[in-house]
């Protein structure tokens, strides 16, 4: 793969902003933001100035017990393709559990969770990473990510679960040096002795971003300024091997187009500066840093899968024993069941407390109309409604179901607020043979109805 130079995570609040930008050479978008057959015109027009656009998706659930689903991979390979990307990103998490595997509920997370480091974990991940990179047109990289927790009994360090890996699968990095920061805060891990442990050859690009620390916790927010800390880390990773690429990802809060650009400066700087101390030439491994006969190409150009090793079949039994861990933990985060023996129960709760913000925050803006409806009570409304009622079916579905339990609660209590809500629900929902919820809104708009006409 080409040298990617610094970059920017594009988001349409900022589309404009990083069209005029400076030095930008490559963007990434979430994969799961665009389509295909309808990319947006920002996107095209970079395109066509051949900026480079990767891909970045979120949604996979490489770490998770069940195998890939065909569908989300085969929609994440158009998107490759239709951007011209010479390769796309994923996680190394887990975002749904349950279902057949498990005989229990299929539960979505709606955000990255950590996967537990042990043999069985990386069984499941290193088949799951096969089956990716041979639905995909391009190379694979996968990032590490950030934890509020961590899981009981792990056998193995971040560094070395990675390495190995990378080792049996030939996946490539992407080495976010935030969540490093974010996982030494909160779980005490040295961001050193993982970029030891590290095959620095392996690494596609690297992510930085910044955060907050509350009570304690480092919160891994992509809405604040890089901190020292981040950059520190971004330093000793360059003074070890010169990333092909590096990019500053900011979700929120986005600031003038002046701050980026001097977030910008700042991580050439940084990146130039240590490559420099380090010895390595910025943008250009040595032959030791990429393996003695390793150019570029091999690193991130081909598909890696060439040099992997044989793949290690792994039973049903695996998949199961991953899969009823991860619905345990998944369903004591958002459905409020008793938290499985070992973890931190502190920890979990404002894990809990931060997946049903970000649901609450990701449904407003989804379905901006219905804190509009609801004013200054939606966020306690709908984090009593997600305290013990799991996304089904992504957030557009959340969206439906959290103005479906209103409804039928009779609330909110102002008439006309109420029958907003009933309108905004009934255009969204379909038409479809009412379920027993359906009926019971039914049931409560004509109650409403009736009361208005008495």
């Amino acid at each position: 793969m080409r040298e990617l130079g610094t970059g920017i995570g594009w988001r349409p609040e900022i589309a404009d902003t990083v069209e005029g930008l400076a030095g930008v050479d490559w963007v990434e978008v979430v994969a799961e933001n665009i389509c295909a057959g309808h990319l947006p015109d920002s996107l095209l027009r970079l395109r066509d100035r051949g900026v480079t656009i990767v891909p970045h998706g979120v949604s996979l659930g490489l770490g998770g017990a069940d195998r890939p689903d065909e569908g989300r991979l085969a929609e994440l390979a158009s998107k490759a393709t239709a951007l011209g990307a010479p390769l796309v990103t994923e996680h190394i998490a887990f975002v749904r559990a349950g279902g057949p595997l498990t005989a229990s509920p299929a539960l979505e997370a709606g955000h990255l969770l950590p996967v537990p480091r042990t043999r069985d974990a990386l069984d499941v991940l290193c088949e799951n990473v096969r089956i990716a990179q041979d639905a995909l047109p391009v190379p694979l990289a996968l990032e590490n990510i950030a934890a509020l927790f961590s899981w009981p009994g792990e056998e193995l360090t971040e560094g070395q679960f990675l390495a190995e890996l990378v080792e049996r699968t030939g996946v490539c990095l992407l080495i976010d040096v935030a969540n490093l920061h974010t996982n030494h805060v909160n779980r005490g891990e040295e961001p050193a002795k993982a970029l030891a442990e590290l095959p620095v050859e392996a690494i596609a690009y690297v992510h930085v971003a910044g955060g907050v620390e509350r009570d304690g916790v480092w919160h891994d927010t992509h809405a604040h300024p890089v901190p020292p800390a981040v950059l520190s880390i971004l330093a000793d990773l360059a003074s070890r091997v010169a990333p092909p690429g590096v990019l500053l990802e900011r979700d929120d809060d986005f600031p003038p187009a002046e701050e980026l650009a001097a977030e910008l400066a700042s991580i050439r700087a940084t990146v130039a500066g240590a490559a420099e101390r380090g010895g390595a030439g910025v943008g250009a491994g040595t032959g030791t840093e990429r393996g003695a006969d390793a150019g570029p190409e091999t690193v991130a150009g081909s598909k890696r899968v060439a040099g992997r090793k044989p793949a290690r079949a792994i039973g049903t039994g695996v998949r199961e024993r991953v899969g009823i861990a991860q619905a345990a933990l998944l369903s004591a985060l958002v459905a409020g069941t008793p938290a499985p023996e070992g973890f931190d129960h502190a920890r979990l709760r404002v894990q809990s407390r931060a997946l049903a913000g970000k649901r609450a925050g990701v449904v407003a803006k989804v379905a901006p109309e219905l804190p509009e409806i609801l004013g200054g009570g939606y966020r306690a409304a709908f984090l009593a409604y997600a305290a013990s009622r799991p996304m089904r079916g992504g957030y557009r579905r959340d969206a439906l179901d959290f103005a479906e339990h209103l409804l039928i609660a009779g609330r909110p209590e102002d008439p006309a607020a109420r029958e907003r809500l009933t309108t905004w629900w009934r255009e969204r929902a379909g038409a479809r043979p009412p379920g027993r919820a359906g009926r019971l809104v039914r049931a409560a708009r004509a109650a409403l109805v009736g009361r208005r006409a008495a």
